[in-house]
């Protein structure tokens, strides 16, 4: 049996804390286990201190793991100053996804692990998607599968899966964009994640409401009575086991965890404050719903500190380990 192929590591900002944590998690994972091939500039990968072998081809990266950071070399256009971001080289960044995501669609790469990247220097060069999720979820359109569409957000540490229906949208916005067709939607992609992606054959998944203690029958709150309980029920008639809306705060302790294998949360610091509190420094976030496997650090691009040598590699190190394991589930 030929050997799995290995992830692609895509370097993110340069001048951020990206080539740094790349060089850590070399040096936390040669040992082998989970190959990957970086997938921008080798020059910089240098300066990190670690041994850099450009290959020609992802599946020379395996053989080269133990010894040097593979690295698909695409090198940069202007020069890189730690902490501040050169909009020359944005383009740069927005390519190496490209190839890391093409090289995964053609089944050289088992998935993508992604460094973090700048939006604004991006923004100046023409980059037209929110981020790094939208960006996949475009390049991956066309490509077939068999399941229903994401992308959705899941940030993970520990044992905590939580999931977004909504995202990066102000306070404000959340109870007009909770809808019953973004509530089932986001649950049969989880659903269908954790059977595929994860192993998890009967999957169990919870239902944060959105007011406090759920709405207490209507009196602080019409949302859970009017879309989500109503949505879950749905998703119950199609076989998809799903609680009612629960309250958030008793939803993320120990034992409540041992009832779910994933939380639907409504909005964004409803899944990221249990989370980071669980694992500040581990936590992952997963992209759900793709025909490719991408996961990535749970943090941003550290400017001030990116070049100190004080970023901590864990999250980086945890989702190349996550999306390992995605892939794995996914061959077999």
């Amino acid at each position: 049996m030929s050997p799995a192929p290995p992830l692609a590591l895509t370097m993110g900002e340069p001048a951020g804390v990206g080539p740094e944590i790349i060089a850590a998690a070399w040096r936390a994972l040669n040992d082998g286990a989970q190959p990957f091939a970086v997938v921008g500039d080798a020059g910089l990968m240098r300066a990190q201190g670690v041994p850099v072998q450009p290959i020609a081809a992802a599946a020379e990266a395996a053989a080269v793991f133990g010894r040097a950071v593979p690295v698909l070399d695409s090198p940069l256009p202007a020069p890189v100053t730690a902490g501040r971001p050169e909009p020359a080289n944005a383009g740069a960044v927005a390519d190496w996804i490209e190839q890391a995501v093409s090289l995964a669609l053609a089944g050289e790469v088992a998935g993508l692990v992604t460094a973090p990247i700048a939006k604004a220097p991006l923004y100046a060069a023409g980059f037209r998607f929110p981020g790094h999720t939208e960006f996949l979820a475009e390049l991956t359109a066309d490509a077939p599968f068999a399941g229903t569409r994401g992308p959705v957000m899941m940030l993970t540490a520990k044992d905590l899966r939580a999931c977004l229906v909504t995202i990066h949208a102000p306070l404000a916005e959340v109870p007009e964009l909770v809808t019953a067709e973004r509530v089932t939607r986001t649950a049969r992609v989880v659903h269908e994640a954790l059977r595929r992606d994860f192993g998890v054959a009967r999957p169990r998944l919870a239902l944060a409401a959105l007011n406090p203690h759920a709405g207490e029958g209507g009196a602080l709150g019409l949302e859970e009575i009017e879309v989500l309980a109503p949505a879950a029920a749905a998703l119950r008639q199609e076989g998809i086991d799903v609680t009612d809306p629960r309250p958030a705060d008793t939803l993320f302790h120990d034992a409540a965890r041992t009832g779910y294998d994933a939380v639907l949360c409504l909005y964004h610091d409803q899944a990221l404050i249990p989370v980071k509190t669980l694992d500040f420094w581990g936590g992952v976030n997963a992209t759900l719903g793709l025909p490719v496997v991408r996961t990535s650090p749970d943090h941003g691009t550290g400017f001030d500190i990116a070049g100190t040598g004080a970023a901590r590699a864990d999250s980086l190190i945890a989702a190349v380990r996550l999306a390992g394991e995605m892939a794995a589930a996914r061959a077999g």
